[in-house]
């Protein structure tokens, strides 16, 4: 998968709440990924991430919260899938909102190290 060109500074969070519970861009976008598809595994795809570790960082994200934040049902005849629960969409909103502040709250410091950087023209900060 090729990523295009990036012509300002990215801003990314990753919140860490203990040394094994963490949630960060891919978890985000794998979330984000299974609300779109209804799918773990074409979530998983889309991403470029095998099947069993989609699998495995569902079951993490299921396992830092109080509820699940995925609900899955096995395929077969009736087909499969996976939903984000309520607390899954509420984690997802919180993080994006949290993330959207930040962003916010720091665009004239990005602004400024953008210009600082060597292949940046002057003037052009973002």
């Amino acid at each position: 998968m090729t990523r295009p060109p990036r012509h300002r500074p990215e801003f990314f969070i990753r919140l860490f709440f203990s040394e094994q519970d963490m949630i960060g861009p891919g978890k985000v976008a794998l979330l984000e990924g299974i609300a779109r598809s209804g799918s773990i595994s074409a979530a998983g795809r889309e991403m470029g991430m095998s099947y069993k570790r989609a699998w495995m960082l569902v079951e993490t994200l299921n396992g830092m919260f109080r509820a699940p934040l995925v609900e899955s049902a096995r395929g077969g005849a009736g087909g499969g899938g996976a939903t984000l629960t309520d607390t899954g969409r509420q984690v997802l909103a919180l993080f994006r909102e949290i993330e959207a502040a930040a962003a916010e709250v720091n665009t004239e410091r990005l602004a400024a190290l953008r210009e600082m950087l060597a292949d940046a023209p002057p003037g052009n900060n973002g």
